[in-house]
């Protein structure tokens, strides 16, 4: 059965489009995709996140059972509210999910896993504690609601719809800080400024008619894949999955293997290494790069993870996975509809801030 979230009735009564995302019923626009990304990269807009899944884990061992759970290590936050973006591993070295984890003191942390795979990653990590035996507990907050406000005008119209975030300006990038019943955090999937804003359900349409009148306007699903593939940010099911290490999906920055500490997963990417390189593609002839279409090289075949056309730079965009031996401007061969086009490789990073960067 296909799952609402809090604001669903706010979407539809917005006349949103509503699609089945990973069985929850989300809104993919409210009239135009397009619009909805320029207004991100340009102003402001907000996204409903409340089919994602925060997950409070407490306890004296809570830092010593994510040493063991997360690829990347924990011992990185020491600052309360930092943020630290990690892969979740099966034993073979695959993706189970990534995700984003809050320090908010030694025995308490914040953990914000993916709608999709909610439910296999709490059964993943109650198998890990039933097996490590760790003085944990494991508390799933779906009586949250979560909505991330991006763009350079962000936080400056959340502040006017919520003065209480006041003391969330001051955060600096990947912090977040809880404010009464509101937990804040200078985090996004957009490659833009702004918050994400965990609150308790039974706010949250207040709280997304307030920032509405602010001027922020509503985003849907459709906008914030192609923010997104701009900002060069995995998609969980399209760029890894759980046969895909992450070292093959350009995550290779957040797994420690250098120190002595062991995290399920490491044993195997130690052994199996990086096989592939993800670079991202600009597109010189017309057409749409999507993902699954071939790639040819002079180095081998490769394939397209995600791709589209990008509104910010009108040209056609993907994510890849790539031979080794491939360059950062090498030229490759993508097929589309059976002929084979034209394009560049470049670093998986299209725009950050509202500006180009090919």
């Amino acid at each position: 059965m296909t799952r609402e979230t809090v604001l669903n009735a706010a979407h539809r009564a917005a006349g949103a489009k509503m699609v089945d995302f990973g069985g929850w019923d989300m809104p993919l626009h409210y009239g135009s995709q397009i619009d909805e990304h320029h207004k991100v990269r340009q102003d402001a807009g907000m996204f409903d996140v409340s089919h994602m899944c925060a997950v409070d884990l407490a306890g004296t061992d809570s830092r010593a059972f994510l040493r063991r759970l997360f690829a990347n290590n924990v011992d990185k936050l020491q600052s309360p509210g930092k943020a630290l973006y990690s892969a979740m591993l099966n034993p073979q070295g695959g993706v189970i999910d990534d995700l984003i984890v809050y320090f908010l003191d030694e025995t308490h942390f914040r953990i914000v896993i993916n709608a999709g795979t909610a439910d296999k990653d709490l059964a993943w990590m109650n198998a890990c504690h039933a097996e490590w035996k760790h003085a944990i507990s494991l508390t799933a907050r779906r009586d949250l609601a979560m909505i991330a406000v991006q763009g350079p005008n962000a936080r400056a119209r959340a502040l006017t719809a919520l003065p209480e975030l006041a003391a969330a300006d001051a955060l600096s990038p990947f912090f977040a800080t809880a404010i009464g019943d509101v937990f804040v955090a200078r985090t996004g999937y957009t490659g833009e400024d702004g918050f994400e804003i965990a609150i308790p359900a039974e706010r949250a349409a207040t709280v997304w008619q307030a920032l509405a009148a602010a001027g922020i306007a509503p985003c849907g699903l459709g906008a914030r894949d192609t923010l997104r593939l701009e900002a060069g940010m995995n998609l969980y099911g399209q760029d890894m999955d759980e046969s895909i290490s992450p070292l093959d999906a350009g995550l290779a920055w957040t797994v420690d293997l250098i120190s002595p500490r062991d995290f399920v997963g490491k044993a195997a990417l130690l052994a199996h290494g990086q096989k592939h390189q993800f670079l991202g593609l600009l597109l010189e002839d017309r057409g749409v790069l999507r993902a699954h279409q071939q790639i040819f090289s002079a180095h081998g075949e490769g394939e397209i993870t995600s791709g589209s056309f990008s509104p910010t730079l009108q040209r056609s965009i993907a994510l890849a996975r790539l031979p080794l031996g491939i360059a950062i401007g090498d030229h490759v061969e993508v097929d589309i509809r059976g002929k084979r086009l034209a394009a560049r490789v470049l670093k998986p990073v299209f725009v950050r801030r509202g500006q180009a960067l090919i």
